[in-house]
């Protein structure tokens, strides 16, 4: 059984039709088809183009005391490591907590500026979870994405909470949020729109 002192939350944008990422993903184009450029300026100009509108959410992004999120969120790096490679985010990630980071492949902790360590888990999603609640004390752990790795703990139970930023577009195909989820009961805790997001919170039930 996975203790933890604070919540598991998801924060995590997606269209209007449910998709976190268009079809078409490339190092260059990390969101694919994404109704912009492909590097996250279509779904995300919530937080590029109106940040200020946009303020108590963005802060809220990064304040659990620990971060999951899957390889593919982590960057373009397939199989082995084969090549050096610490995210999108530069020398010092926004996260300043530790960010565990599943693959399938091996690799040593990195350590970044700010206090942002990655650690590498290869042995499931419970893992993950088990190690970033002990690393969050009594912080919240917040699963980050992309939708394929929420979508597993969703289905595994093991998120209570879910902060959705639902842009207003529809990408038609790609990677979907709630793909093989088996139905959730959800209840509303907080929505907010605004001119290019509409945020809403849910609490996911037993």
């Amino acid at each position: 059984m996975i203790e933890s002192s604070g919540r598991v939350t998801c924060d995590i944008t997606i269209s209007a039709d449910g998709y976190a990422a268009g079809l078409d993903q490339t190092e260059e184009r990390p969101f694919g088809d994404d109704g912009g450029d492909g590097s996250g300026a279509g779904l995300h100009s919530w937080m590029f183009d109106t940040p200020d509108e946009n303020r108590t959410e963005i802060d809220r992004l990064n304040t659990a005391g620990a971060f999951i999120m899957g390889r593919n969120m982590f960057g373009p790096v397939r199989g082995a490591w084969d090549r050096p490679w610490n995210g999108w985010w530069g020398g010092d990630p926004p996260f300043h907590a530790p960010v565990f980071v599943l693959t399938h492949h091996a690799r040593e902790p990195q350590r970044m500026d700010g206090g942002t360590t990655y650690h590498f888990v290869t042995d499931g999603i419970a893992s993950a979870l088990a190690q970033a609640c002990a690393a969050a004390g009594d912080g919240d752990v917040t699963v980050l994405g992309g939708a394929t790795t929420v979508n597993q703990y969703l289905a595994a139970g093991l998120i209570g909470e879910l902060r959705l930023h639902i842009a207003p577009l529809t990408l038609g195909a790609g990677t979907r949020l709630f793909e093989g989820v088996p139905p959730l009961r959800l209840e509303q805790v907080t929505s907010r729109a605004a001119s290019r997001v509409t945020h809403v919170t849910y609490r996911v039930l037993p």
